[in-house]
């Protein structure tokens, strides 16, 4: 679905194997090290954003880029067709402790035609919100195909992303991840129904069943893949785990999150903002966010149901129905807040709680002109499984990879069988010949 297939030699699958087993609650923890970088994408390719839009540098639908980002704006080109939606997201990777000082510090991404006008669906915001502390984010802008609007001519259009941070905030340039996603236009004469205006939106029963360990990644990129269900993590405070969901057509994600209790160091305090549960789409913007604070003791909060994902929904006026606008993985981002390091042992982490539910039978999808897959835009039964076993986008696409060579061995064995087969049944053919005359 998008992605550049580079095949896992088998050793590395038993190194990443290993690993997600002594990252399990439960298993020996030395003393505290870094937390993890961010894992950037598998042939993600670098590129110096430009100050102004006449050095910008080309980005093209289908890649991902890496690049670093101040404080202030910086420019890249697009050269768009007239027959799709595209996607521009930034993911911002702060340094574990930066220092962020106002509510407002985030990023900003948005698509522009030459003139520098927005484009429909542009731009996308996400902020770190007051007291979150340093922690991957991410926003799409994008070129929304519809009727009589402005952007809808092929040509040369430009993303702007903006760093937002006040004086007191860090101001070094921070990493910064850039993802093109082209979905295709509708076939002629299959005009979008309107939008929906209402939906079952009370929280489902969560799921009650024993937890199932299951390691989360550093970002998008390393996720781990995750069904409805009960999953067991631990998080390190101002660590955040990935994982993502797929969800089909027609069908609503529900999460809930729980921190059991920490090894306190001091007996009254807390961090308001200790749980941060944020959920985002397969173009990687922010779908919901949600937060709870925590003492070190015990800590829970339920999002609201996700609205069924529907191609519709593009054309709604509430921004989290407008988000769930296409099928494919939608990821879960769970943050342990910076300020619980204050009052509890860094070493060990807290044991989280991961309850997700998946509502609804899956419906067919809109009539596309190409296959919505090979940008993300679709579940198939690759994604399921990757689900069912619990694999990270690496994983699966080794395992996709020893599924296809064990098939072609299969067949080739086949062949060879079946050869072998008539050769020996020709011999016994000759020799009962041979005796007759």
């Amino acid at each position: 679905m998008g992605r550049v297939r580079t095949a896992v030699p088998a050793a590395a699958a038993v190194t990443m194997a290993l690993g997600l087993v002594a990252g399990m609650p439960g298993a020996g923890y030395a003393a505290p090290g870094p937390l993890p970088p961010y894992r950037p994408a598998q042939g993600a390719q670098k590129v110096l954003g430009a100050a102004i839009t006449a050095d910008a540098p080309q980005v093209e639908p289908g890649k991902v880029y890496t690049d670093t980002l101040a404080p202030g704006d910086r420019f890249y080109r697009l050269n768009l067709d007239d027959r799709s939606t595209v996607y521009v997201s930034a993911v911002l990777q702060p340094p574990p402790g930066a220092k962020i000082d106002s509510s407002g510090d985030g990023i900003n991404v948005s698509v522009t035609d030459t003139g520098g006008r927005d484009c429909p669906g542009s731009p996308g915001r996400t902020t770190f919100g007051y007291g979150s502390g340093a922690r991957p984010i991410g926003a799409a802008g994008l070129r929304r195909l519809e009727e009589d609007a402005d952007c809808q001519r092929a040509g040369v259009y430009y993303v702007k992303v903006t760093r937002e941070a006040a004086k007191g905030s860090d101001q070094a340039a921070w990493p910064v991840e850039l993802k093109v996603s082209r979905e295709p236009g509708l076939k002629t004469g299959s005009a979008p129904l309107p939008a929906p205006s209402s939906w079952p939106s009370a929280p489902p029963v969560a799921p009650g069943s024993e937890a199932v360990p299951r390691e989360g990644g550093t970002g998008f990129n390393d996720a781990r893949a995750l069904g409805a269900g009960v999953w067991r993590d631990g998080l390190r405070p101002g660590q955040t785990r990935f994982y993502r969901v797929p969800v089909d057509w027609g069908q609503q994600l529900a999460v809930s999150a729980e921190l059991a209790g920490a090894r306190r160091t001091k007996e009254y305090a807390s961090a308001s903002r200790g749980l941060l549960v944020s959920v985002y789409t397969p173009y990687r913007s922010l779908l919901a966010d949600e937060d709870a604070g925590y003492d070190g003791k015990q800590a829970s909060l339920t999002l609201p149901p996700t609205a069924p994902v529907a191609y519709e929904n593009r054309f709604a006026s509430d921004g989290a129905v407008r988000s769930a606008r296409a099928a494919g993985w939608y990821y879960v981002a769970v943050t342990l807040g910076e300020k619980v390091a204050e009052f509890t042992e860094d070493a060990t982490p807290v044991p989280l709680t991961l309850r997700l539910n998946v509502e609804n039978k899956a419906v067919p999808g809109p009539p596309y002109t190409e296959s919505p897959a090979e940008a993300g835009f679709a579940v198939e039964e690759d994604d399921r499984a990757a689900a069912r076993d619990g694999l990270t986008e690496p994983e699966a696409l080794a395992a996709a990879d020893r599924r296809r060579t064990m098939g072609a061995v299969a067949a080739g064995g086949f062949g060879t069988g079946t050869v072998l087969l008539l050769v020996l049944g020709g011999w016994l053919l000759l020799a009962r010949r041979g005796r007759s005359a």
